[in-house]
């Protein structure tokens, strides 16, 4: 009986064995990462300060979420500390900090389970990195924040610098490389350039991704006294058309508010509306505005489509265009009557000249930064889709039915989607704006991708693998993206009548992303090329000349062969 019972013992260790859920691959060698996400990337929650400090999710939600927007989200700009104070006194705005900083980051609503990917935030890329061999506490680490808030709000760096030396202790004193998205790229180097000494002290490299350095193609000039020429030439206006931040982002931000998820989703979100108000007195938002000195490839511009009478009284539509810094007039104009009623009051929300005076600090700490001896600087960016560089509303052909007298949010033209103009980027930001970090780069590295989705790409995963040293594969090219993998290797040196011959031949296979029609490639020719070079000699060297012939063999699916054959021939000293 007691074999019997010790059998069963054995069959039932040997089952939990086989259950047992096995332990992730862990490679000590790796130095730790740190996750930075851009705007409305990171789980917000509202602490109740009457109430023994009761938590609430406020960011992102499904239930009740507008509501809880305009009751615990909704804020009013302070210039005198720089900081967004949430209209609701008895509210605190925190970000959690479990797991080391990745829950914030991760999933950013994890109740969430009928269209979960659509808040999907770093959640693919941690997995991944954890398949890479990267640990949670121990080499891998989320860094969440306000994202209403100012990139260069003291209370927001100061938290930076605390993460990057508990970051830094936690991995046994090993330097971090930093990755960020979107607007944490602001962020951090805001940081960089206020803080240079601690940046270099625990920081080995900074990875941007989709980065708008140079804002999201909108426009921002900061200037006393606009003049009232401005709002007079802007009666019957028919329709604008604006360089937006990633031209979409912060123009119709500013006229129409904005989503952040698309499709069905939305309709479970906060309203446009409401983050509209919300935005409005966000220092964040202003500081994506672009840098109005910025040489761009093709400047942007304020244009307005607007009925004009001539001397006749004959109605015409006429196109006039405002530079930058005339254009914010029409944002001001556009929110001059803008209010909410919070708590039984009316709060007027116009467009906010003080927080444009701090976002135009703001900038000249961006442009005043540099990156540090001993640190690293990659950046990434999004190319191949259509991205707003300019927004439209209305068209030529509007009516006098639809003619306006002045610019307010209640306007016909701020009620129907805008048409873009569009430039290469990620959807959001413009390459042009996401290359332009103004730093000293190791590599610039463009990725086929939207904006949010990239992080979710395969093929960034190959490139920071690669920078992360995560990878055994020396011979992988990012910039280029192929791998050069060499597959054969001979040479041959015999003497004969006085000469000494050198015979060499190598072959590589190289595999790239770019797969080409297979017929077509297989019906290519070899290409063929040859090269010769010689040398004449002297008292320190005998004459030599080799000769080499390199032919490529296409193969399809994106590989190819390359045989080199050379031979030298000198004279035996």
């Amino acid at each position: 009986m007691a074999m019997l019972l010790e059998d069963i013992v054995r069959s039932v260790e040997l089952w939990l064995n086989l259950i047992k859920k096995p332990q992730p691959y862990v490679d000590p060698s790796l130095d730790p990462v740190l996750l930075v996400p851009g705007i409305a990337g990171s789980i917000l929650k509202a602490v109740d300060k009457d109430s023994g400090g009761k938590e609430e999710r406020v960011w992102v939600r499904i239930l009740a979420a507008d509501y809880t927007c305009r009751t615990k989200l909704w804020s009013r700009f302070d210039p005198q500390t720089g900081r967004s104070v949430t209209l609701d006194p008895k509210t605190n705005i925190v970000v959690p900090d479990d797991r080391y900083g990745l829950h914030a980051i991760d999933v950013l609503d994890p109740d969430m389970i009928i269209g979960r990917d659509c808040v999907y935030y770093f959640h693919d890329m941690i997995v991944e990195m954890i398949k890479w061999g990267f640990q949670e506490g121990k080499t891998l680490f989320g860094f969440g924040y306000d994202f209403r808030q100012s990139n260069r709000l003291p209370e927001t760096l100061e938290c930076l610098a605390k993460k990057l030396e508990s970051v830094y202790k936690a991995s046994g004193g090993k330097k971090i490389n930093i990755i960020s998205h979107s607007m944490g790229g602001l962020l951090v180097k805001c940081f960089m350039s206020l803080h240079s000494d601690i940046f270099e002290k625990y920081v080995k490299n900074w990875i941007a991704i989709a980065a708008p350095f140079r804002g999201k193609q909108f426009y921002t000039i900061y200037s006393e006294g606009y003049s009232d020429r401005i709002l007079e030439q802007c009666s019957n206006v028919v329709c604008v058309i604006g360089p937006t931040g990633a031209p979409g982002f912060v123009t119709s931000t500013f006229l129409n508010g904005m989503s952040f998820v698309e499709g069905w989703e939305q309709n479970f979100f906060i309203s446009k509306w409401s983050m509209h108000q919300l935005l409005i007195e966000c220092p964040s938002i202003y500081e994506l505005m672009a840098c109005p000195h910025f040489h761009w490839q093709h400047v942007p511009v304020l244009e307005i489509w607007r009925e004009k009478k001539d001397n006749d009284g004959n109605s015409q539509i006429i196109l006039e265009s405002y530079p930058p810094e005339e254009s914010i007039q029409v944002f001001k104009d556009a929110l001059s009557s803008n209010t909410v009623v919070y708590d039984g009051e009316d709060l007027p929300l116009p467009f906010n000249f003080d927080i444009l005076k701090w976002a135009d600090e703001t900038q000249n700490v961006l442009s005043r930064a540099k990156v540090p001896p001993g640190v690293k600087f990659y950046n990434i960016y999004g190319i191949d889709l259509e991205t707003p560089h300019s927004v439209c509303y209305g068209s030529s052909e509007a009516t006098r039915a639809v003619a306006m007298e002045y610019f307010s949010l209640s306007s016909p033209m701020f009620k129907f989607l805008p048409k873009y103009i569009s430039v290469n980027g990620d959807g959001t930001v413009p390459a042009e704006s996401a290359k332009a970090d103004g730093l000293n780069a190791e590599a610039r590295v463009g990725v086929p991708g939207e904006h949010r989705g990239i992080l979710s790409d395969h093929h960034l995963f190959r490139i920071l693998k690669h920078w992360l040293k995560a990878d055994s594969d020396p011979f992988y090219n990012p910039i280029n993206d192929y791998v050069i993998l060499p597959t054969a290797f001979e040479i041959e040196r015999h003497k004969e009548n006085g000469f000494q011959f050198t015979s060499l031949k190598e072959e590589w296979e190289i595999i790239s992303e770019e797969q080409d029609d297979h017929d077509n490639m297989v019906n290519r020719k070899p290409f063929v090329s040859s090269i010769c070079v010689s040398q004449t000699g002297d008292d320190r060297s005998s004459p030599a000349e080799a000769c080499a012939t390199v032919t490529v063999h296409p193969h399809g699916e994106g590989k190819q062969h390359v045989e080199l054959n050379a031979l030298s021939v000198s004279v035996d000293a």
